[in-house]
C-alpha cells in the first residue's frame, strides 16, 4: 500500500471486509512477552542448539542495528506461545533516525522502519498472532506496540547545532531541520509543535520534566492550548491509523510521567474510542511511569485518578508498569526490589509493604492487581545497574522463582525477552539488549525450548492459565512456623516466602524457599477453605499432596519440605 505523508492523506475508514479482533480475556489474565524487534530474530530460518543449560545472549556493536525484523517474530510465534505467553509487546517499529535500533528516535510515524520490514509485515504478524494455534487449538496472541508520543526523534537542532539544556523554562529559538522532508507527517514540521526548552537535567522536577527534551529527543508542545490540541489530535490520528491498518490490541505508552495531564487524557480517550468504533473491546493502554512512588502512581490509575487540587483529571490509561515492585524505592530499606527478595538480599517486609500500598487504587481487594504490569527485567539500565536478574550469582531456580512470583501474584506479568534463557547482561543499555541470534553463525539461534528456565516458566504459566484463583483471586501473604505452634510473618533472608490467592471456595498456596539450604516450614492456610485432615495437591513443583494440620489455637497449616530456591504451587 502507498504510505501517507500527511494527516490529510490518512484514511481511518475500516478496512473493507475486515473483522477486527476482540478477545474476551481480561488483561490481568495475559502473560506479556516484551521483545526488542532488532534483537529478537532476523528473517533467516534458524534452529536452536537444544540444551537444558542457560546461555549468554549476543551483544551487538553499541548503538547499531543488528538485523532483527518483524518477519523474524512472525516465524517464531511458536517459541513465544510455547513459553505460555499470550501477548507480545514490540519495541517501536516506526521510521527511526540512524543508530536508533531501539526505535525511540522516530522521524516517520506513517511507515515502518525498512530495517524492521514493511507495514505489510506488521499486518501479517498481527494476523498470524490472532490466528495462532497450539496443539491444534486456537491460542490467539495479542500484539501491543510500544509508542512514543511525548517526544519526537532528534529531527531538528537548536541554533548552531549545539546541545541546549533546560534553564528556568526558557524557550529557545528553533535552529534547522536535519532532513529536508522528515518528520512525517508533514504537520509535525512546525517549530511551534515543540517546547524547545533543551535537555532535562532534573528528571522528577516539574515543569522541567514535562517541558524538557529527553537526551536530545525533542519534546512536543502538548499543553492545554491550541497548538497542544493540534499536536495531540495529530498523534491520535496517526496511531488510530495503525490500529485500523494492523488490528493492534494495545499500546505501551512511553515516558508517561513526562506528559502533561490533559494530553495523556485526550490521547488515551481518543485511542480507546477509536478502537471501540472498530468493534475492538478492551484495547489496552499501559504507561511507562518510571517512579517508585505509589502516591504518584495512584494519581494515574484505578478509581482515584485525580490531582489533589480543585481540578479532576483522568489520565485515561488502564495500567502502568510496576516500577515500585521491580525497582524499589531509592534509599528505602523497607522497599527493596523483588529481585533482591528472591535472591535473599532483602527481607520479605518489602513485599508486604508493596501489597499494602495498592489498597488506594482498587474498589475491592480482588481488583488490586488489575492496574499494574509486573516485571523483574526490562530494556533500560537506569534502574537496574546490576543488570538482568540472571547477572551475578543467580541459579536457574532463582530466575524461575522470580518469574513464578510474577505469574502467580497480583498484576499482569511481563517477561523481558532472554530472561527465559538466563541471559546475564550487565552494564549499559546495549549490554542488556542482547540478540537472540548470532549473525556470525548461519542457521543457529538462541530460542532453546529445552532450556530448564524456559520449560519451567512454561509449566508455571500453564498452571496460571488453568487456575482461576491465580488470575482473579485475592492475595494474602502467609505466616510461617518452625514448630507448627508459633506462627509469624517471616523476616531476614532465610525463610519460606508464601502467599495465597483466594477465589470464592478455593485457595491456591504459592511458596518459594528463599534460602540456599533446604527448609521444612509450616505455613498457614485459610481455615474456612481447608478443614482438618483435608489435603492440598501440588499443581507445580512437587508430586502428590500434603495434609492440612491443625494448630492448638485452631489455625490450619501445611508443612512443606522445600529444596534450596524451590518454587511450588498447591491447591
Amino acid at each position: 500500500m502507498s504510505q501517507p505523508r500527511s494527516l490529510a492523506e490518512i484514511d481511518l475508514a475500516p478496512t473493507p471486509g475486515k473483522t477486527y479482533c476482540s478477545i474476551d480475556r481480561e488483561w490481568r489474565e495475559e502473560f506479556i512477552y516484551f521483545l526488542m524487534v532488532d534483537r529478537f530474530h532476523d528473517s533467516e530460518w534458524r534452529e536452536p542448539v537444544l540444551s537444558p543449560n542457560r546461555c549468554r545472549g549476543v551483544t551487538p556493536p553499541d548503538n547499531a542495528f543488528y538485523g532483527g525484523t518483524i518477519k523474524g517474530i512472525t516465524q517464531n510465534l511458536d517459541y513465544i506461545a510455547g513459553l505460555g505467553c499470550t501477548a507480545i509487546w514490540l519495541s517501536p517499529v516506526f521510521g527511526n533516525n540512524d543508530g536508533a535500533y531501539h526505535g525511540y528516535n522516530i522521524n516517520n510515524y506513517l511507515d515502518i522502519d525498512p530495517r524492521f520490514g514493511t507495514s505489510q509485515d506488521l499486518i501479517d504478524l498481527v494476523d498470524a498472532a490472532h490466528r495462532h494455534q497450539q496443539d491444534g487449538r486456537p491460542f490467539p496472541l495479542r500484539v501491543i506496540l510500544d509508542i512514543v508520543i511525548n517526544h519526537s526523534g532528534d529531527n531538528w537542532s537548536y541554533p548552531g547545532g549545539y546541545s541546549y539544556n533546560y534553564c528556568n523554562d526558557q524557550q529557545f529559538p528553533f535552529g534547522y531541520w536535519r532532513d529536508a522532508e522528515k518528520p512525517f507527517p508533514t504537520e509535525l514540521r512546525n517549530p511551534d509543535s515543540y517546547h524547545r526548552r533543551g535537555n532535562i537535567n532534573n528528571w522528577d522536577t516539574p515543569p522541567e520534566n514535562q517541558n524538557g527534551d529527553l537526551c536530545g529527543l525533542k519534546d512536543y508542545a502538548n499543553d492545554d492550548d491550541p497548538i497542544g490540541s493540534d499536536v495531540i489530535n495529530a498523534l491520535i490520528k496517526i496511531h488510530s491509523f495503525w490500529i485500523k491498518e494492523a488490528d493492534l490490541d494495545g499500546f505501551r505508552v512511553d515516558a508517561v510521567k513526562h506528559m502533561g495531564d490533559v494530553c495523556c487524557s485526550r490521547f488515551c480517550s481518543g485511542i480507546r474510542e477509536f478502537a471501540y468504533s472498530l468493534g475492538k473491546r478492551g484495547f489496552f493502554l499501559f504507561g511507562e511511569l518510571a517512579v517508585p512512588d505509589d502516591n504518584i502512581i495512584d494519581r494515574y490509575i484505578g478509581p482515584n485518578t485525580s490531582r489533589q487540587d480543585d481540578q479532576t483529571v483522568f489520565f485515561g490509561i488502564d495500567s502502568v508498569l510496576d516500577f515500585p515492585l521491580a525497582e524499589g524505592k531509592y534509599g528505602d530499606p523497607s522497599h527493596r526490589p523483588l529481585r533482591d527478595v528472591i535472591k535473599g538480599y532483602a527481607g520479605p517486609e518489602t513485599l508486604f509493604n508493596r501489597l499494602e500500598a495498592q489498597r488506594q487504587r482498587a474498589l475491592n481487594r480482588g481488583e488490586l492487581g488489575r492496574y499494574l504490569v509486573t516485571f523483574v527485567d526490562n530494556h533500560d539500565s537506569f534502574w537496574q545497574p546490576d543488570g538482568r536478574i540472571g547477572a551475578g550469582p543467580a541459579p536457574d531456580e532463582q530466575i524461575i522463582g522470580a518469574v513464578g512470583f510474577l505469574l502467580c501474584a497480583l498484576g499482569t506479568p511481563c517477561l523481558y525477552y532472554g530472561t527465559e534463557q538466563g541471559f546475564e547482561g550487565k552494564g549499559g543499555d546495549n549490554d542488556i539488549r542482547e540478540a537472540m541470534f548470532d549473525t556470525s553463525r548461519p542457521g543457529v539461534n538462541l530460542l532453546n525450548t529445552d532450556c530448564l528456565i524456559y520449560s519451567e516458566i512454561s509449566a508455571i504459566a500453564r498452571v496460571m492459565r488453568s487456575t482461576e484463583a491465580l488470575r482473579f483471586g485475592r492475595m494474602y501473604y502467609r505466616q510461617i512456623s518452625g514448630d507448627g505452634e508459633h506462627f509469624g510473618f517471616p523476616y531476614g533472608t532465610d525463610y519460606t516466602l508464601a502467599f495465597s490467592r483466594l477465589l470464592y471456595g478455593s485457595e491456591v498456596l504459592v511458596a518459594y524457599n528463599v534460602s540456599s539450604q533446604a527448609r521444612s516450614d509450616y505455613i498457614i492456610v485459610d481455615a474456612a477453605y481447608n478443614g482438618p485432615a483435608s489435603k492440598k495437591n501440588f499443581l507445580y513443583g512437587g508430586a502428590g499432596s500434603v495434609e492440612v494440620q491443625s494448630a492448638p489455637d485452631g489455625a490450619q497449616f501445611v508443612q512443606l519440605h522445600l529444596a534450596p530456591y524451590q518454587f511450588v504451587v498447591l491447591q
